[in-house]
């Protein structure tokens, strides 16, 4: 692959709105998780909620696609005053030049489900919510597009939590291919009735907040998240993505490989088209969602890929499961970790299930960081992992 340099990147999630809030959230150990107050009947779980997001108002001409989700997405693109850079990108290769490849798993679906609640006596949608562009999985690349004045490429990816991550090995194929100059890549998931009493069902909520890779884990903490990032060719400034590996190992519908299979193949993906050695990276984002058999398998693919030098966590105890937009949120965290030298640890894991290897640490480290690996594994066993450093490789 060729290496694309990330020259501005933007975050929204529980732990902090913009790259600074989040970076001081992970560094002082405060996560962002609360007892679940979304709903008219909360479950008793706990939530990543992004605070502010009632209060955004969208600029009038992006009226028909007001909904959390796409409120969410606006508060994103502001944050880190991404915006601006997005539209001199826009301005410096062209509007049909600039791919746009956005992660989601539910997208505006949290729309759709208020206006079958609030059907008129004639069986229809209110009048407010009315808008075909609402009720459409491609709602939030619709909506980014037109913010930002893209006329070329504008993808959906839909991957469930591996959406936002497979967003950049994308990205990048279109990008070498010739068929963009630049990328914005990203992704949103706001948090919906049927998330929610989806992974209810699943019986994989946890009435407290997550414990990834903890003896006594009980299960995830779902969150909500949005986030994006400006791919070039030959940005002055910025880190790295370096590689990407992808895997479909389809062996459940909701669970992994119990061997691991697919998660493997996806690292080892990555660490070959980088052209890295495993032994060479600082530090890996785990998928973690603290679910009994993802954390297990994960744990002993990354035992069997990495040595014991190589520090991994999961954050997902600061901004809970963003599903979708996991692999968006995740990458923050690994670009945060090569600008700032700091390795974090993984939050409110107290006692290490003895299926982890020592690759896995509670505390967090500061040192040097030349590269960070995030995997990001969805439902279906669609799996990626990505690759970022601090210089091109090769």
């Amino acid at each position: 692959m060729r290496p694309l340099r990330i020259t501005r990147h933007s975050i929204a999630c529980a732990a902090g709105i913009g790259r600074e809030a989040l970076a001081v959230a992970v560094e002082s150990g405060v996560g962002g998780l609360r007892a679940n107050d979304f709903g008219a009947a909360p479950l008793p779980t706990w939530i990543g909620r992004v605070d502010g997001v009632e209060q955004v108002s969208l600029p009038e001409s992006l009226a028909p696609w007001d909904c959390r989700n796409n409120r969410l997405a606006w508060l994103a693109l502001c944050a880190d005053d991404f915006l601006a850079h997005a539209l001199a990108a826009r301005d410096r290769y062209g509007a049909d030049r600039v791919a746009l490849v956005l992660g989601t798993s539910t997208s505006s679906i949290g729309a759709t489900e208020e206006a079958y609640a609030q059907l008129t006596e004639q069986r229809e949608f209110p009048a407010h919510l009315r808008q075909p562009v609402l009720h459409s999985p491609h709602s939030l690349p619709d909506f980014v597009r037109t913010a930002l004045g893209l006329t070329g490429i504008a993808t959906t990816v839909a991957t469930a939590c591996s959406s936002s991550a497979k967003a950049f090995a994308q990205a990048e194929r279109y990008v070498r291919l010739g068929l963009a100059d630049a990328a914005i890549v990203g992704g949103v998931d706001s948090l919906c009735g049927s998330v929610l009493y989806g992974f209810n069902s699943l019986e994989l909520l946890s009435r407290e907040p997550c414990r990834p890779f903890d003896a006594t884990r009980a299960g995830i903490s779902l969150g909500e998240a949005g986030g994006f990032a400006l791919l070039e060719r030959d940005g002055a400034t910025g880190p790295w993505l370096l590689g990407h590996g992808e895997s479909s190992d389809a062996h459940h519908m909701s669970s992994p490989h119990p061997e691991g299979r697919g998660a493997e193949a996806a690292m080892r993906g990555a660490l070959r088209s980088a052209g890295v050695e495993a032994d060479l990276v600082d530090y890996v984002n785990l998928h973690g969602t603290a679910s009994q058999k993802n954390d297990e398998v994960e744990a002993g693919a990354v035992a069997r890929l990495f040595p014991a030098s190589t520090h991994a966590s999961s954050t997902k105890g600061w901004t809970g499961h963003a599903l979708g937009a996991a692999g968006i949120v995740e990458s923050a965290m690994c670009l945060l970790a090569l600008e700032r030298g700091y390795m974090p640890g993984t939050l409110n894991l107290r006692e290490p299930d003895p299926v982890c290897g020592p690759q896995i640490r509670i505390d967090a480290q500061r040192c040097e960081v030349r590269y960070a690996l995030n995997n990001s594994f969805g439902f279906g066993g669609s799996n990626c992992s990505l690759l970022f450093g601090q210089q091109r490789h090769g």
